[in-house]
């Protein structure tokens, strides 16, 4: 870690979530194309992050894509991440709860060892954390606050808090899906409500997870039971559970041992019986998308830019794609000679990122109006075309691949 006397810096990444974390670790590094010296960055986040515990669960999962991982691994986080905990899931089952309809992937099918990794967000902060303190061209400024912005044609200053100013040719706003630096910019943002809310747990069940993802999608919401891993113990699982906003009230107000016999029924006791269930946490499902991810020496990443349903667990895997390209499109600049902040620099990423996180956007919206569609002749359609898809072993082979990024 640099010194913070020197408060000039080519970069500033507001943010220090999974996204920020990462993209400070990918542009720290030296640019090999290019005679110039390793980008100068600050690192701002509000609040000390939450220590990973050995001994519980985060409730905040991610299902890591091979993208993702690979992204990381070029962080040098990954290994660190899969020796303190992450859970490798090799199938998943998704069925319709009105139908007969279900599909089951396998990594075998694929030729690959896994299909993902379930790992926490705890997990994944902690050791980006631990890189970024290694790396002497990077500055983690943590507990702070951002009083002001200023803006020039050549720079962008900020005030913190406590008084101090720094400068930059970029600010990277990846504060997540309330974004200050989203919304003292006037970035324009479409936003909807889903009408849900997200119950997320760690449960402990009769049966082993098998290291299989379960989906289960119902005309109020979809569950999932993501499969965890407590070295060699697989009886734990994550809950992302998506119900309308007074189910969700109702399920809240349950104790225990009544959310576990819901739970149980809810997932046709795919697992057995859920036995026991840590602090539930509920959150509201809102989609944003912005307009725009860049203006002149701003740009928006992850959830500061687009949010998504959780259904998937894509929301992290975009974020990893959005830094990727943007640190491609940095390093590229700097190539050329160019000025970073150049909006038409920034626009390369935004014109490469949007597509890819519309379209994501629209199949999880597709999806959710699909099974919430309760009429008879729509949930035939469904079982047909649920059954018939499992059955085309090429085409579902594809699109898993390219769920995978592959």
């Amino acid at each position: 870690m640099g010194s913070l006397a020197d408060s000039q810096y080519d970069i500033i990444i507001v943010g220090a979530g999974v996204v920020g974390a990462a993209a400070a670790c990918l542009l720290s590094k030296e640019n090999q194309s290019a005679a110039s010296a390793p980008l100068k960055i600050a690192l701002i986040e509000t609040k000390v992050a939450k220590s990973f515990d050995p001994e519980q669960f985060d409730p905040r999962v991610a299902a890591i894509t091979e993208r993702s991982r690979c992204i990381l691994a070029s962080c040098n986080s990954w290994t660190a991440i899969a020796e303190l905990r992450a859970c490798a899931y090799q199938a998943m089952e998704v069925w319709d709860a009105e139908s007969t309809g279900r599909v089951s992937f396998d990594c075998a099918d694929i030729h690959q060892p896994n299909l993902g990794h379930i790992v926490e967000s705890a997990v994944i902060i902690q050791v980006l954390l631990q890189q970024i303190r290694l790396l002497d061209n990077v500055d983690l400024i943590c507990p702070a606050e951002i009083d002001q912005y200023y803006q020039d044609d050549s720079m962008m200053s900020v005030q913190l808090a406590d008084g101090r100013h720094l400068s930059c040719s970029l600010l990277i706003g990846a504060d997540g899906g309330h974004s200050k630096v989203r919304e003292y910019f006037g970035f324009e943002c479409k936003q909807w409500s889903y009408n849900h809310q997200a119950i997320v747990a760690t449960v402990t069940t009769e049966k082993p997870n098998l290291r299989t993802a379960w989906q289960r999608f119902m005309s109020t919401g979809p569950l999932a039971l993501l499969p965890l891993d407590l070295q060699g113990d697989l009886h734990k699982s994550s809950l992302v559970w998506s119900q309308d906003v007074l189910e969700a009230k109702r399920l809240m107000a349950l104790d225990d041992q009544q959310f576990c016999a819901e739970l149980s029924q809810a997932s046709e006791q795919c697992l057995g019986d859920v036995l026991l269930v840590d602090r539930r946490f509920s959150f509201p499902l809102t989609q944003n998308h912005a307009t725009d991810y860049v203006k002149s020496r701003v740009a928006l990443v992850g959830d500061a830019a687009h949010t998504i349903h959780p259904l998937a667990g894509q929301g992290v895997n975009l974020g990893f794609a959005d830094i990727h390209v943007l640190s491609e499109e940095i390093f590229r600049a700097i190539d050329r000679n160019l000025d970073i902040g150049d909006v038409r620099i920034l626009k390369r990423y935004q014109r490469r990122r949007q597509p890819e996180n519309i379209a994501a956007m629209g199949i999880m919206e597709g999806f959710k109006r699909l099974f919430a569609a309760d009429q008879l002749p729509v949930r035939l359609l469904r079982s047909f075309g649920m059954t018939k898809f499992d059955k085309i072993i090429p085409l579902k082979n594809q699109v898993i691949k390219r769920a995978m990024g592959l």
